[in-house]
């Protein structure tokens, strides 16, 4: 029988690394070409590298994760996007760090069962601990806000000295470049706030 072992690695932002994901991936066997990373949030399956290795996924072929919110935050989406890999594709799944969660070890009906069974309680959990970072932010942005603390950036607040250097350039005595200077300002900005000084 011919099949491919794939891995999948995800995390939420670019600033993040996946080098665990994949260092756990390449210590399992998946070869380095077949591993398919992403940098994006899990809420949803529309990531750019999870869909090509969706689609090249066949039977019998295995996918590998590192954990299951790896897969998603969507507890729904992620009990649809299992079925569709096992069920629909024929695939096996392998979750790492949950050996009940894979489906290549018991093919008969009472392990099929218990993976199906841990697959929806830890789907839960995942997605009840998304809604919980997502309260506490918002609790933590409202407390804030009480407190006095504003967001965003700060009002600009012309100086005289800037006015003089805006009004310089306008009479074109000096260059814009040498006027955001004197302010100690970017280009940008210098061009920006004029208008609001008129």
């Amino acid at each position: 029988m011919v099949y491919i072992i794939y891995g999948y690695a995800r995390v939420s932002t670019t600033a993040q690394k996946e080098d665990r994901q994949v260092d756990e991936l390449l210590s399992y066997g998946v070869p380095e070409r077949d591993i398919y990373t992403d940098k994006q949030s899990g809420k949803d399956f529309n990531r750019p590298k999870y869909m090509t290795m969706y689609r090249r996924l066949k039977k019998d072929d295995i996918l590998v994760i590192k954990s299951i919110d790896r897969l998603g935050r969507n507890y729904g989406e992620i009990l649809s996007e299992w079925r569709k890999i096992t069920k629909v594709k024929g695939a096996d799944v392998v979750v790492l760090d949950m050996p009940l969660l894979d489906t290549t070890r018991s093919k008969d009906l009472p392990g099929t069962f218990i993976a199906d069974l841990v697959l929806q309680l830890l789907s839960f959990v995942a997605e009840n601990e998304r809604a919980n970072i997502l309260r506490r932010q918002a609790e933590g942005i409202a407390a804030a806000k009480r407190r006095g603390v504003r967001f965003g950036r700060p009002k600009f607040v012309p100086t005289p000295e800037y006015i003089e250097c805006y009004r310089l350039w306008k009479d074109k005595k000096i260059s814009a470049r040498e006027g955001a200077e004197r302010c100690g300002m970017p280009l940008w900005a210098f061009y920006k706030y004029g208008d609001r000084t008129e």
